[in-house]
């Protein structure tokens, strides 16, 4: 069954961490806002094309889970990726030079915003159809089961998802092979122009695990440290033998769905509010304050974070198109 709520916000503390360990979380989640605010102005350029949405707002919850994870485990996630790339290791010269279509870029540069992997760092994708990493992240989580190890995989999974029939038939056989899986549904409220009021039925998503026994939690995805606590506590039970989990993560984004959606069926005074008083990377400056670190050690990092940014676009922009050849490669393997 469902085990109590965390409180979203204002709730019961959360056990503090290091100064060291809190400069690393907000530097994550600092090089994620950056390159993703690089990535809409090389879009409006005209550098990036098809499809692109960007992860800015909701950074906390996949730099704080990312810490609960040991090596080995894997991670799965939908269109929303970048974030979750940079936040597993990958390169962002590499990530920029495929968001870009170029040669040097993780899927040389054909597969774009949606879909780059890295097998280096147990990242499987990035992918475009609504729902569909559910199924896949449920298939390597099988796979760990299959193959007796203790290694556990993150799927990560929107509100606008989380009705897919897919994601319930994963949740049946999850439960009942006990895979060791985290179901992390990131609800920033909004899917394809559509507020999660008026599209889901169930308002307390964290528990959607019920009827198959999937114990659930939600936690305040605006906090960092919030969400590393509710992580670990998933990540455990799954890497204990238990079985899935899934955590409801509360976050919100502050761009559209994607870079061609306008954002009409939402004030800019609401986001304007969130951004205000809510914004995990704001929180994160003012928790790191208040254990003593000052102004111009926030301002390192920030110019380190720009730096690495800004090569990650000039090395995309220099990077050469891929060969007209590579429209033939990994399209048929004869076996």
């Amino acid at each position: 069954m469902a085990v109590a709520a965390k409180a979203p916000a204002g709730g019961a503390e959360v056990p503090a961490v290091g100064a060291d360990f809190a400069r690393k979380l907000y530097a994550d989640m600092l090089l994620i806002r950056r390159f993703e605010e690089k990535a809409g102005q090389l879009y409006g350029m005209g550098l990036i094309g098809g499809f692109c949405h960007l992860y800015i707002g909701q950074e906390a919850v996949v730099v704080g889970m990312q810490t609960t994870l040991s090596e080995g485990d894997q991670v799965i996630t939908s269109y929303r990726d970048h974030g979750h790339m940079l936040a597993t290791g990958m390169d962002p010269k590499g990530v920029m030079a495929e968001l870009t279509g170029r040669a040097t870029g993780y899927s040389r540069g054909k597969g774009g915003s949606m879909h780059m992997f890295s097998k280096e760092k147990h990242f499987y994708g990035g992918h475009g159809i609504v729902g569909s990493q559910v199924s896949l992240g449920t298939g390597l989580a099988f796979s760990n089961w299959y193959r007796g190890t203790d290694r556990v995989c993150l799927t990560y999974f929107g509100e606008g998802a989380s009705n897919q029939g897919q994601v319930y038939e994963s949740f049946n056989l999850a439960a009942l092979m006990t895979l060791p899986i985290v179901y992390v549904l990131e609800n920033n409220r909004y899917g394809m122009g559509t507020s999660v009021e008026r599209a889901s039925a169930s308002h307390e998503l964290w528990k959607n695990g019920a009827p198959w026994g999937i114990p659930g939690m939600q936690a305040d995805g605006m906090d960092v440290v919030a969400v590393r606590e509710a992580g670990q506590q998933a990540v455990e039970h799954c890497r204990s033998g238990k079985g899935p989990f899934l955590l409801e993560m509360l976050t919100y984004r502050y761009r559209g769905h994607s870079m061609s959606d306008p954002g009409k069926y939402r004030t800019r005074d609401e986001i304007q509010k969130i951004r205000t008083e809510r914004d995990c990377i704001e929180h994160a400056r003012h928790q790191l304050a208040e254990i003593g670190v000052d102004e111009a050690e926030m301002k390192r990092i920030e110019d380190e974070v720009k730096r690495t940014v800004q090569e990650a676009a000039e090395y995309a922009q220099s990077s050469p198109e891929p060969d007209p050849s590579e429209l033939y490669r990994d399209v048929l393997l004869e076996a």
